[in-house]
């Protein structure tokens, strides 16, 4: 077939960074990014421009899945980023914006590429180095025996998502609820690799916030049960409650039968025959004194009935997301077939109704909990839709803080307390070292200035209205205060919360594009610690989209050529 018009050969596009095209889009995306970040961020409806649904929110995995880049270079910034959300869930944002400040400062300097990046990797591994360290000034161990710190954790993540739309007291119920969820999913008992449980998000879209509650165990919808009294059910000599889980359907039409011919003599009923088969398959749970039968697809009406009848609660449409976390809160294995055997069959300790607004649900109850529910409520479907996002990541960050028991302080406290620690060690690194970079002393203080202020140009990024962002000289924590002259008259707690005006300490302004004076000593950890009062981020999550902020602008600057397909 010959071709409509003439291939067109590639398009080469040298030195890429330094295309206009490339620093508008890059300076786009920047102020899209910082404008989202923190409590007090502004919110982006996003849709596809022919209608549809509208995503309101401020999150960077919402924001980022939704937004249009064309630009090829940033397609790899925003692909990074991606990545380190889905793995991580939390400081999308911080990473993005970091990167992308990165690239302003650094690409403006006049050193070779090769210098800069070799530089950057000693900057990151100064900074990776003093946050694992004993010493550094702006961590927080996380003591499980104590639910303060945690609930600091899960609140500084849902404060920080303005499109959930959520008061102080709501926010205070919410931290409690999703840190109790978590713990249901904790293992009682601690086995040689212990595997956590799992929460079940059950939404109640048009309801108080502060209706949400948490539940050990599972919900299933029902639309057929009615009764708010106590179930009867029949019970084990155990007193548990016997459980048989299908994964298939039991309707009746074909049960488990093969693809091929099938040959029915006159007279004889398929339908009839496959009944009679799913009637037996019922008598043989009511010997096997099973009391709750789950069916993922549909069970057909007479087999309910004839199971009721006998006190074995039967639910079907149960669904595949279920199927997983009943059958390791239950211990029984999903059923996929009539032939049945003992070792399938799993147990709850018990079964009722819960009655949420004007929906049922039939709430299963495990001996021992590994599995919950966690009902969420909020009043309309697009703050539903952010809370349910916020409730992940919450979820998801407690889980990391369970492997790694530590926390970074929040605010804007952490890049700023890091600058200033840079900014100090590399005042008194030595010669040898700037040689096995092979680069001058100027030359890494010139990139490690860059660095710093992209870091702090983080901490400003949290301030969206009028005022003055500053940073003590003691502890190189970050202070928000309205414009005024008199600083030490307004200024009460630094952006994490730990350091007060108390200590009468002095201050310097965040500058944007000049240097920063150095601080005569290294930084130094706050005496005193109110950790009901903390804002916090999570270690793990941090520390990775530091990496992946200074590994992808390392990337991006080594890049020499873009080569794009024109056909």
């Amino acid at each position: 077939m010959s071709r409509l018009e003439a291939k067109k050969s590639p398009l080469f596009i040298s030195d890429p960074l330094t295309e206009d095209a490339f620093c508008q889009s890059l300076s786009l995306l920047s102020k899209i990014l910082k404008s989202c970040y923190g409590p007090t961020g502004r919110l982006k409806q996003l849709h596809n421009g022919v209608g549809g649904y509208v995503c309101t929110t401020s999150q960077s995995s919402a924001v980022l899945s939704r937004l249009s880049v064309s630009h090829p270079v940033l397609s790899v910034l925003t692909a990074s980023v991606q990545n380190h959300v889905s793995r991580f869930s939390d400081c999308g944002l911080f990473t993005a914006i970091l990167c992308c400040s990165l690239l302003e400062n650094l690409k403006s300097l006049n050193i070779a590429a090769c210098t800069v990046i070799k530089i950057n990797k000693s900057l990151l591994s100064l900074c990776i180095d003093y946050l694992k360290s004993e010493a550094c000034g702006c961590r927080v161990p996380v003591d499980f025996s104590s639910v303060e710190t945690l609930l600091c954790l899960v609140r500084s993540i849902l404060t920080s998502k303005p499109a959930c739309m959520l008061n102080k007291t709501e926010i205070d119920h919410l931290s409690v609820l999703i840190l109790k969820a978590f713990m249901f999913t904790v293992p009682c008992h601690v086995e040689t690799k212990a595997v956590l449980g799992k929460c079940i998000i059950v939404p109640m879209k048009g309801r108080r916030v502060t209706d949400s509650k948490v539940l050990p165990g599972l919900l299933i919808e029902t639309s057929e049960i009615r009764q708010i009294e106590p179930l009867a059910v029949k019970r084990t000599l155990s007193n548990l409650i016997k459980v048989a889980l299908f994964c298939v359907s039991m309707s009746g039409d074909c049960f488990n039968h093969e693809e091929g011919t099938v040959t029915v003599h006159h007279g004889i009923s398929l339908e009839k025959l496959e009944l009679n088969q799913l009637l037996n398959l019922g008598k043989q749970l009511i010997n096997d004194e099973v009391g709750l039968v789950v069916c993922q697809k549909v069970i057909h009406p007479s087999l309910k009935q004839y199971l009721r009848e006998n006190q074995v609660v039967a639910v079907d449409r149960a669904g595949l997301s279920v199927m997983e976390p009943l059958s390791r809160m239950t211990g029984s294995k999903p059923i996929a077939t009539t032939q049945l055997s003992a070792s399938c069959y799993g147990s709850l300790k018990d079964v009722c109704i819960e009655s949420f607004a004007s929906k049922r649900f039939v709430h299963l109850i495990p001996s021992d909990t590994v599995v919950c529910s966690l009902v969420l409520c909020n009043r309309s479907e697009t703050a539903w839709d952010e809370l349910k996002r916020a409730t992940e990541t919450a979820e998801h960050v407690l889980q990391l803080t369970i492997r790694e028991p530590l926390a970074l302080l929040g605010g804007g406290c952490t890049e700023t307390h890091l600058a200033s620690y840079i900014r100090h060690k590399t005042c008194s690194l030595s010669t040898s070292s700037f040689e096995a970079i092979g680069c001058s002393r100027t030359q890494y203080q010139l990139v490690a200035d860059a660095f710093c202020r992209s870091l702090e140009s983080v901490a400003r990024s949290l301030n969206h209205d009028d005022g003055e962002i500053l940073t003590d000289t003691v502890y190189g924590h970050c202070w928000f205060v309205p414009s005024a002259s008199n600083w030490s008259d307004l200024v009460s707690k630094c952006g994490c919360g730990i350091s007060s005006n108390a200590e009468n300490l002095t201050w310097r302004l965040l500058q944007g594009q000049c240097a920063s004076p150095v601080i005569e000593d290294c930084p130094k950890e706050p005496a005193v610690k109110a950790a009901e009062l903390l804002t916090l981020d999570c270690f793990a999550a941090k520390c990775s989209g530091l990496q992946v902020a200074l590994e992808t602008a390392n990337l991006i600057l080594d890049l020499s050529y873009v080569i794009e397909d024109q056909n």
